[in-house]
């Protein structure tokens, strides 16, 4: 099964509470993530252990430039971002390099499967 894992403490919370539905992944990864793909969600660093949290479908998964994000989609990845500018300095803290508006991401929405 492939995972959607999460590094980020900023995500922690709205992870834990299903507030979080979306993400949005530098590049293009619709090699790896496809709609209607089952993943398990997970959180947790690089090398270390991780935490499952839930199993998921892949409702939609778009290939953009961070420039065509549209509010849904920022808002969707942190509700505290309104604007472009403040996804490139986002994603430039995960990613740890400048981000700019002309790159290319992947915009994945996906919902809980419950049991």
């Amino acid at each position: 099964m492939k995972a959607l894992n999460f590094y980020s403490s900023v995500y922690h919370g709205s992870i834990l509470a299903r507030k979080k539905t979306c993400t949005i992944r530098l590049g293009d990864k619709t090699d790896k993530y496809r709609e209607g793909d089952i993943v398990l969600v997970t959180f947790g660093n690089r090398f270390e252990p991780r935490r499952e949290l839930f199993q998921a479908v892949l409702d939609q998964v778009e290939v953009k430039p961070v420039s065509a994000l549209s509010i849904r989609d920022i808002g969707g990845e942190n509700p505290d971002m309104r604007r472009t500018e403040d996804v490139c300095a986002f994603l430039s803290k995960i990613y740890g390099r400048d981000i700019t508006p002309d790159e290319v991401v992947t915009v994945i929405y996906f919902s809980e499967i419950s049991d």
